[in-house]
């Protein structure tokens, strides 16, 4: 059980107001089943129970405490649904079953402990949606006549909405049924949501945002000649909001299947595959396992790189992604993420250093030759070591400045160097620190005011905590290398 828990908890423990609060809910409870139904058909939970219960999450694993909680979704229409139609598709799962997780939630549970190397699952290639299922769909004859040819995204995208729109005629739609109605990529959020992403990642997302406008207005032609295929006027087939769910569908659950070059589609890869069923399976970055097409069998298959005890949460790796790119492309954050960084800016960069330094904008631009203006960071560790690099050959002496390759490889040119640039280091986490502070607590208040986008400023609360914990880490990184120096 993590610390914060276990420390509230105690608390709880220790003042009693649980047993109290809990106490006087079931008396309630009773009192209005009594009253509606003449008796009482519960029991007020003892203090020793409501103890033993609260002793039992403060010594249990955060792993356990996840599976305790979860809820077997299995009996679910939807699922039923699925299962009837995998099964026809000659696939049959006696390993997985679909669960809600809390912190993860809707992913697989695993029924039996899985060992090392065993299979996880393998999807038959009749159950995968690629662009071939839409070159052999009704699609297949307009795709083949359209020039420029669409792109493999434009198609998937393309048989999603004509999918979706069809209901319950679609063949799919035992698949559709459980995929999200929204996502929560930077794409989706409001606009007051992005301005409190930090601003690497805001400038990411804006973008995201004008590349599927973009996809969307250069697509308009396409769609409209399709028409022949619906009753419905094609702009409310193909609107923007319908294109952006069917792009996050693809951008956020697809996975990784190279198929043979069609001339009716454009050259750029056609790498993306939807797996039905296998698409519930969550990312954490502390597994690994492998995962590819078999062509011998005809499946997608993943195997675990690690055993998995029995009723516990099944989770793949998407990849050694930080925070950012996992919000970017999937719409999440990773807790505990070991990949996870605060990136610096350029802004940042240079905030504390000596707008008298002459040899300033050289020394840019010796940085920017080399490459080291991108992917500035504090990690778990501390300043990454291009950003002490950076720093160090930005706090170059005038009569130091000749030795600035000596830096790039690393290489300790004096004392004074070493202390001014852990010393700007330490400046800037500090700075970030009381900015990231400044963007929760408005955060917070903003989820009091406005309830309907509690969701999405849940996510970004998210990220900038972990963010927060990682300067901090940083922060006593920091004073312990200035300490060793002096």
């Amino acid at each position: 059980m993590n610390l914060p828990l276990l420390r509230i908890l105690s608390e709880i423990l220790i003042s009693g107001s649980y047993l109290e609060t809990t106490s006087v809910a079931c008396r309630r409870e009773e009192e209005e089943q009594a009253g509606s139904e003449g008796e009482s058909s519960s029991e007020v939970p003892s203090q020793e129970e409501v103890i033993f219960f609260l002793c039992f999450l403060l010594l249990v694993d955060e792993d356990d405490f996840s599976s305790f909680f979860a809820a077997n979704e299995s009996h679910k229409p939807e699922f039923i649904e699925l299962k009837k139609w995998l099964k026809d598709r000659n696939f049959e799962d006696t390993n997985l079953t679909p669960a809600q997780f809390p912190g993860t939630g809707r992913g697989l549970m695993t029924k039996k402990s899985l060992q090392e190397g065993q299979m996880i699952i393998s999807l038959p290639e009749s159950c995968l949606l690629t662009t071939d299922t839409v070159i052999r769909s009704s699609l297949g004859v307009y795709i083949a006549k359209w020039k420029p040819p669409p792109s493999p995204l434009l198609a998937l995208c393309t048989f999603l909405v004509s999918e979706k729109h069809a209901g319950a005629r679609s063949v799919w739609k035992p698949y559709l049924d459980i995929l999200p109605k929204s996502y929560t990529c930077p794409v989706y959020l409001e606009p007051e949501v992005v301005n409190l992403l930090p601003e690497p990642l805001k400038a990411k997302a804006r973008e995201q945002r004008a590349s599927v406008q973009e996809f969307f207005a250069s697509s308009r032609d396409f769609f409209s000649s399709l028409h022949p295929l619906f009753e419905e006027a094609i702009d409310r087939v193909f609107s923007y909001s319908a294109l952006l769910w069917a792009w996050c569908t693809v951008n956020t659950r697809a996975v990784y299947l190279r198929t043979r070059r069609r001339d009716c589609l454009s050259p750029e890869p056609d790498t993306c595959a939807l797996a039905p069923y296998l698409d519930l399976l969550n990312h954490s970055p502390h597994v690994q396992v492998k995962a590819a097409f078999n062509e011998e069998t005809g499946c997608y298959e993943i195997r675990t790189a690690s055993s998995c005890r029995k009723h516990e949460e099944v989770f793949i790796c998407y990849g050694p992604h930080d925070n950012h790119r996992l919000l970017l492309e999937y719409g999440f954050v990773s807790l505990r993420n070991p990949h996870a960084c605060v990136y610096v800016s350029r802004e940042i960069l240079v905030r504390y250093l000596p707008s008298t330094d002459k040899q300033m904008n050289r020394k840019i631009a010796i940085l920017k030759d080399h490459g080291f203006m991108e992917n500035l960071t504090f990690g778990w560790d501390g300043p990454s070591w291009r950003l002490l690099t950076a720093l160090k050959l930005l706090c170059l002496e005038a009569e130091k400045f000749t030795c600035w390759t000596k830096v790039l490889l690393g290489e300790v040119i004096s004392d004074t160097n070493e202390k001014t640039s852990l010393n700007i280091a330490r400046k800037m986490c500090y700075y970030l620190i009381e900015e990231t502070t400044a963007v929760l607590q408005k955060v917070s208040h903003m989820k009091d005011e406005k309830v309907s986008l509690i969701n999405q400023l849940t996510l970004v609360e998210t990220l900038r905590m972990e963010e927060l914990k990682i300067l901090k880490a940083s922060a006593e990184t920091l004073s312990s290398l200035q300490t060793t120096l002096t």
